[in-house]
């Protein structure tokens, strides 16, 4: 067979494969992933020896979330139980009713409302600002009006 254009085996890293050399190249990040380089400071450490140096301590997503409280809301949709699109179109209906910098409170079940509202908000250039769990299901997705 013969190699490609201007590519030969010194083309590739110094003459050798990393298989044929019997070593691999990883280094930074790669090699920390496949445990092959320095560990990540302040990563968390297995070994039982190392357990007994320093506590490591507690990281913040393992904190219990306290959610934000609900910004203040100028309309309320309620789109529960209406499956995609609906919730979308009902927003976009109805966005316009309320002034600049109001926030309207959709409140849905359906899962794709969950992925699709804050997307809509990114194309039509109006802030999504979060979310809050309902009780029965579903969820309360605010948007602030933008434009």
């Amino acid at each position: 067979m013969s190699e490609p254009e201007g590519r030969s085996e010194e083309g590739w890293g110094g003459g050798r494969a990393p298989e044929a050399s019997g070593r691999h190249s990883m280094t930074g990040r790669r090699a920390r992933l496949f445990g092959r380089g320095p560990a990540v400071p302040g990563s968390r450490q297995t070994d039982p020896e190392a357990a007994d140096a320093s506590p490591v301590p507690v990281a913040e997503a393992e904190r219990a979330a306290v959610s934000p409280p609900a910004p203040a809301i100028a309309l309320t949709i309620d789109a529960l139980g209406r499956k995609c699109p609906i919730p979308i179109i009902m927003l976009a209906e109805q966005i316009r009713d309320v002034p600049l910098g109001a926030v309207v409170a959709v409140l849905a079940d359906d899962p794709a409302a969950y992925t699709d509202i804050p997307s809509w908000c990114m194309m039509k250039a109006h802030e999504f600002a979060g979310y809050q769990e309902l009780p029965p299901g579903g969820w309360a997705l605010y948007i602030r009006r933008r434009l």
